[in-house]
């Protein structure tokens, strides 16, 4: 973090602390949405800071025990999403939706509204649903994630409903590196955390929403020690790929090879943690307690080194030739055919 970076954070945290001990969340909402006239929604009318917040709706879902996600993220799973159009799309973070076989939209007067799947990205994370009925509710209109710089104020929104609206700042804009193959290159942290923040939305002072939520992390800034916080993905990384998502179900460009390779880095080192099953990398004999240390005879050393040598020049089906110290000492260089990811998840209800 620069010096300058460091100052503005040290400004915020002191901002922080004033808002927890001087406003409320009313105050607070007031001064984020009503900083000038309503938001825009998609649909071009205008709508006020509580319609706003009432766009926030609960995402609850049920997931079969034979999911691939089942032993990582459950089977029964809930969080929050947004409603982004008039007939009823509402944007989520996509892990609350993976492998779903029942998705019910519930909203803040508890009425429980059934929803259908619509599209999963595994690049920026992002799910869509659609309600199977009108939700009566004024979608939020796509604000600009990009200039939101360190001490910016932002409120996130939940499903808990309006009275549960947290201010906060953006504490940090950097790469945020996911074990689970996943990369995004500017994610939003946030600052002080919500616990309730997956699929939260993250609004901007006109009120239009500008990341969804996806994470709690210990470290969303490091100013003497780490400061928790969330991370939010941005919705920049949406507008590109959202007609896409609901023309297609994912995005049309040609989806980035995927090994099934759970790793973890330390002192430039590169450890497997776990492989999935029936995954690519389990098919081609990559084990957990490999070291891997190149890709393609190239040298890596931080996860995000790894993923962006595995995904350059190559789609999903290419093969990857992954060099590996296993621990027993052997240096081994192992091919992987790779797959598309969404080929390996039960996305089909059917199935």
């Amino acid at each position: 973090m620069t010096i300058l970076a460091k100052h503005r954070f040290q400004t915020a945290t002191s901002h922080i602390g004033r808002i927890a001990m001087f406003a409320t969340i009313a105050t607070l909402a007031a001064l984020l949405l009503l900083a000038v006239p309503g938001a825009n929604a998609q649909s071009g009318t205008s709508s006020g800071p509580q319609e706003v917040l009432e766009a926030v709706v609960g995402i609850d879902t049920r997931i079969p025990g034979t999911a691939r996600t089942a032993g990582t993220l459950g089977t029964q799973r809930e969080g929050s999403g947004v409603v982004i159009s008039d007939d009823g799309l509402v944007l989520t973070i996509g892990y609350l939706i993976l492998e779903a076989i029942e998705i019910d939209i519930t909203l803040v007067d508890g009425r429980r509204i059934p929803a259908s799947f619509v599209a999963y990205d595994h690049e920026s994370g992002f799910g869509l649903v659609r309600a199977a009925s009108d939700l009566g509710l004024q979608p939020v209109g796509l604000g600009t994630s990009g200039d939101m710089g360190v001490s910016t104020q932002v409120l996130i929104a939940n499903r808990l409903g309006p009275g549960s609206a947290q201010g906060v700042f953006v504490v940090d804009r950097r790469e945020f590196v996911g074990a689970w193959e996943y990369l995004l290159d500017s994610a939003i942290f946030t600052s002080p955390p919500n616990p309730n923040f997956s699929g939260a939305g993250l609004f901007d002072a006109d009120g239009k929403l500008i990341g969804i939520g996806s994470l709690f992390v210990g470290n969303a800034a490091v100013f003497q020690r780490p400061v928790a916080g969330n991370m939010f993905v941005p919705i920049d990384e949406l507008k590109p790929i959202l007609d896409e998502m609901v023309d297609q179900g994912r995005r049309a460009a040609a989806p980035r090879p995927w090994l099934g390779i759970r790793t973890s880095e330390l002192r430039d080192r590169l450890f497997v943690d776990g492989v999935s099953d029936d995954s690519p990398a389990a098919r081609a004999g990559v084990r957990a307690g490999d070291l891997i240390v190149a890709v393609d005879a190239a040298p890596v050393g931080t996860m995000a080194g790894y993923f962006r040598a595995v995904w350059r020049d190559r789609d999903a089906g290419d093969s990857v030739t992954v060099r590996v110290l296993t621990p027993e000492g052997a240096l081994k260089d192992i091919e992987v055919e790779s797959m598309d990811r969404n080929n390996w998840l039960h996305l089909d209800p059917s199935l």
